[in-house]
């Protein structure tokens, strides 16, 4: 896999165990249905209680027979989160991979004092997230033999717009912090390669069928439907390690 696109291989999971971060949100809920039905234990994670468990449940009732849990974890506490990884591990004996999902957005028309208060609240939904469970899963995705650490970001950190600053800057960071897992991995894996990948699917920004319902005549040019990130997200496993680690898989053009 290359950095702009991704195949179109239908990829089993059977026997991995995949932890998702942040699924209760459409993108979230599209990725546990998605992850299900190539053969995954799922388990998702999320402060929304109610619609994590309605996701929980679709995927359950599309693929019977699925594993889907839904566990209701604080993630901007790295203990908790910590917890959470080794009772995975304890209970399904391995972990292969955590998918990212955790969003937030705050913006304006331009940069004003107002960025410093959208940049308090990003920076904890997509910076200290990203940190918290890499930290907590890093071992277990070395351990597997198909670790895949996988982060959604936006386009628009490769080009951050004046009223779009705090958001934009805290998804580089989030992606350097990601970069840096992939660059982990390389040296760990030494002559023979990374056991684990750390990568970044990059979208323009989601749409869903909601977005579309809502507004018929819209065109959401270059946007990514939530359910083809989640195939992009599978896909990411059919790829050879060494080719997914360290880099930016983008699902949308380059700005």
């Amino acid at each position: 896999m290359n950095d702009t696109q991704h195949s179109a291989t239908p990829q089993s999971l059977e026997g991995a165990v995949v932890a998702v971060a942040g699924a209760a949100g459409p993108a979230g809920r599209a990725t546990l249905l998605r992850l299900a039905e190539a053969g995954a234990t799922v388990i998702g994670a999320d402060a929304d209680v109610e619609r994590l468990a309605e996701a929980v449940d679709a995927a359950r009732y599309a693929h019977g027979g699925a594993t889907v849990i839904g566990e209701t974890i604080d993630l901007l506490d790295l203990h908790a989160t910590q917890d959470w990884a080794d009772r995975v591990q304890k209970d399904f004996g391995r972990i292969d991979g955590l998918v990212h999902l955790v969003g937030g957005w705050r913006g304006g028309a331009d940069l004003t004092d107002s960025a410093l208060q959208d940049w308090d609240l990003l920076e904890k939904l997509l910076i200290r997230t990203v940190q918290n469970t890499s930290l907590a899963f890093r071992p277990a995705l070395e351990r597997s033999d198909r670790g895949r650490y996988l982060l959604i970001s936006a386009a628009g950190a490769s080009k951050p717009t004046a009223g779009n600053a705090a958001y934009a800057a805290a998804k580089a960071a989030a992606e350097a912090w990601t970069l840096a897992l992939g660059d982990a991995f390389r040296k760990a894996g030494g002559e023979d390669g990374p056991r684990a990948a750390a990568a970044i699917l990059v979208v323009k920004a989601l749409v869903h069928e909601a977005m579309r319902a809502e507004r018929p005549n819209a065109k959401f040019a270059g946007f990514t439907d939530v359910t083809d990130l989640a195939q992009a997200i599978v896909e990411t496993w059919g790829s050879p390690t060494r080719e997914v680690n360290g880099n930016r898989l983008w699902l949308t053009e380059k700005p």
